[in-house]
């Protein structure tokens, strides 16, 4: 795994790559591939979001978006991706560190969504790995939340894959596709981590020492 700056953009700066895919923050060229990607898988991803604003696929929207993503990560509360393979630069999917919590609790939520044609294939298992040791080893958080919908299932698979262990049932936990819907809650913690890594994951090459 690499951790570098590029520094092509303020927004850019921060690269995660390893197993033939990256993360980046998104940037305002990303536009039409995202904006693509979103409108092709929209009835696919509808079930697992929030309603889409009625711009969201805009221009305008996702400029409004970028903005919200840079303020939240100067703030330090949250952190957007997308994932992309390396071969091609090709958008699969995005990936966010939301509700970043320090002090005694060193605490993020993680968030997925992948384009519909992209699905089923390994590529957001292999992000969620890629991830995991940069908030544990360079943003030095202990402790990763998630939560999916029960009927989920392969979000479920998924997470559990990775190391994440089920904690809980949150009733009416998240308003999704305009409905209240139960979650089921998992976590991985940082021993969770280390135990497997040896195994599992790939050594933190670079740190950033100026961020959060």
């Amino acid at each position: 795994m690499a951790l570098l700056r590029p520094g092509s953009s303020p927004d850019a700066e921060l690269l995660i790559e390893a197993g033939g895919y990256y993360l980046r923050p998104p940037i305002m060229t990303d536009f039409k591939p995202w904006a693509e990607l979103r409108a092709d898988s929209r009835r696919f991803l509808k079930p697992w979001e929030p309603l889409w604003p009625s711009d969201d696929l805009t221009k305008s929207g996702f400029r409004r978006r970028l903005r919200r993503y840079a303020k939240d990560r100067k703030e330090g509360r949250s952190l957007s991706f997308l994932l992309f393979r390396s071969r091609t630069d090709e958008i699969l999917g995005g990936l966010t560190l939301s509700n970043i919590r320090r002090g005694v609790s060193q605490t993020t939520t993680l968030g997925y969504w992948m384009g519909e044609q992209h699905a089923g294939k390994g590529h957001m298992s292999s992000a969620v790995a890629m991830i995991l040791p940069f908030c544990f080893d360079v943003l030095n958080l202990h402790r990763i939340e998630a939560a999916c919908i029960p009927t989920n299932t392969p979000s479920i698979r998924l997470l559990e894959n990775a190391g994440f262990r089920r904690e809980g049932y949150a009733r009416n936990y998240l308003l999704i596709n305009g409905t209240w819907q139960d979650h089921l809650l998992f976590a991985c913690l940082a021993e969770d981590h280390a135990s497997r890594a040896g195994k599992m994951s790939p050594s933190v090459e670079g740190i950033l020492k100026e961020f959060l």
